[in-house]
């Protein structure tokens, strides 16, 4: 009986710290996008990063804080996405570092950019929906349902 006991008490404690850890992540991972968003606007001297608007839209940071995916919508063209994503590639590397600087951890983590489309899918599915509605007839007011 006693054993069972530990066990169960073992297992709470190991969820609790699931948990800190989580709000842990949680918390490192605004505090990336926020110094990132200002890496965009202020530090980032690549021209390639300013043919488009960039804004970061997530950022996922794995359990044990060595690996960030950050998430970037870019407003402008075709082109001027392509280029905008090959020179946040190029930046990883400035970037790690100086959230190594910011941000007070033991280590780091991989910064890996990736396009958000999500903003882009939305707009598309908005049209999809006004192209339906313009389909549809107006409904007659004179029409009864229950005839």
């Amino acid at each position: 009986m006693v054993n069972k006991t530990l066990n169960i008490a073992h297992i709470s404690k190991r969820k609790g710290a699931n948990m800190a850890n989580s709000r842990r992540v949680s918390r490192v991972s605004s505090l990336i996008k926020r110094e990132i968003s200002q890496m965009l606007l202020f530090d980032i001297k690549d021209d390639r990063v300013g043919s488009g608007m960039v804004s970061v839209t997530n950022v996922y940071v794995s359990g044990d804080l060595q690996h960030a995916k950050i998430f970037v919508s870019i407003y402008g063209t075709e082109e001027a996405k392509i280029e905008t994503m090959e020179g946040l590639k190029s930046s990883e590397g400035y970037v790690r570092k100086e959230l190594a600087h910011r941000i007070r951890l033991r280590r780091a983590p991989e910064v890996t950019f990736f396009e958000d489309h999500g903003i882009e899918r939305g707009d598309k599915m908005l049209h999809l929906l006004d192209e339906i509605r313009e389909t549809i007839p107006p409904e007659d007011e004179s029409y009864n349902a229950e005839d």
